[in-house]
């Protein structure tokens, strides 16, 4: 899954800590992007008593903050877990409020929101049943999306998984209209790209398979980038190893490659696009989408972290293993979740 690879740095990245105790800041970045690393940022809470009811992260994969500033974790949930709930919900200081999300369980895997109205909702891709599911704030479920089988594209429901969503934007002046439809990418079934009513009503699909410019091989993050001026639909083009632009009508517009091993999603504040990276890395690109800095590289001798399924005590302070969503709070501060089987949600609190 993983080729062997080398891959060039940037200068002067570091990690460094002061004195011998352990305790002082944790720094990855340079110059103007300087985050302290804080692991396990956001965790569920100890159980009271070893009879109480328990919930623990699986994987965790996407992430999302609301107005209020409070910040949904979209897990698979642990086995160990005597809870089945695959939202958790934490405050913006990073302590605990409610967990829901009972069917997303095995499943929770791209999540997002959108304001519509006035009012927020949450869109959760959940690869286990195969479904876009768009819910309130509390979990209530709003719509649920199947498999796209009147595209033509699929035999089965089995060849298709959605794995993350993107918003079209909302036309000038138009806060009280319809919100605007959305894309789905099928990055863990036959890597279609298909546009969805806001309703939930399959229209048509934009962009297929392939390696050529203009298709995609695990289309599993998307977003509406904007920084150029004008939007533009990114795409995180995983299996081909690549960012992917398109015209929000899926035309081939162009492509970002350097310093992008397995790019898995994105976020934009300003003129940085924010990657998190299966490969062991989250990365900042400038506007001109150049790497700005490279953030918690635990890769090994160009190949990404063998860490995945180690016990926690082995995982390395400042080093991530396999980055899977990443968001800009409000704040500015960056929140890292990442693919390993205890879910691990790491704070960069910009200094």
């Amino acid at each position: 899954m993983h080729p062997s690879r080398r891959w060039p740095s940037l200068a002067a990245p570091f990690v460094h800590t002061s004195g011998k105790s352990g305790l002082e800041p944790l720094i990855l970045g340079t110059g103007d992007h300087r985050y302290q690393c804080i692991h396990d940022w956001l965790t569920p809470p100890a159980p009271a008593a070893s009879t109480s009811p328990t919930l623990a992260f699986g994987d965790t994969h996407g992430l999302a903050q609301d107005a209020a500033g409070l910040i949904y974790v979209a897990h698979t949930v642990h086995p160990s877990s005597t809870k089945p709930h695959a939202v958790a919900v934490f405050a913006p200081d990073g302590s605990f409020q409610t967990a829901w999300g009972d069917a997303l369980r095995g499943g929770a895997h791209g999540l997002d929101l959108r304001a519509e109205r006035g009012t927020e909702f949450l869109y959760h891709c959940d690869t286990n049943r195969r479904l876009v599911v768009k819910t309130d704030l509390k979990g209530e479920t709003v719509w649920q999306a199947e498999w796209p089988k009147d595209s033509g594209e699929y035999d089965a429901k089995e060849k298709y998984c959605p794995t993350n969503v993107a918003f079209l934007p909302d036309p000038p002046g138009s806060a009280d209209a319809a919100p605007a439809d959305l894309l789905v990418g099928d990055g863990y079934g036959s890597s279609f790209i298909h546009r969805y009513s806001a309703d939930g009503r399959y229209l048509r699909t934009i962009i297929g398979p392939g390696k050529e410019p203009g298709q995609v091989n695990c289309p599993h993050g998307l977003w509406i980038d904007s920084r150029s001026g004008s939007p533009r639909l990114a795409v995180a083009d995983r299996g081909n190893r690549r960012i992917q632009f398109f015209s929000l009508d899926g035309t081939h517009l162009g492509f970002a490659t350097d310093g992008i091993r397995m790019p898995c999603h994105f976020k934009t504040r300003g003129d940085l696009l924010l990657v998190p990276d299966l490969e062991s890395v989250v990365t900042l690109l400038d506007k001109d989408n150049k790497p700005v800095v490279h953030l918690g590289d635990g890769a090994r001798d160009g190949k990404p972290s063998p860490l995945r399924g180690a016990p926690r005590a082995d995982f390395i302070p400042g080093k991530f293993i396999h980055p899977h969503t990443a968001i800009f709070l409000h704040s500015g501060d960056i929140l890292v979740a990442e693919w390993v089987p205890i879910g691990r949600v790491t704070l960069l609190k910009r200094v």
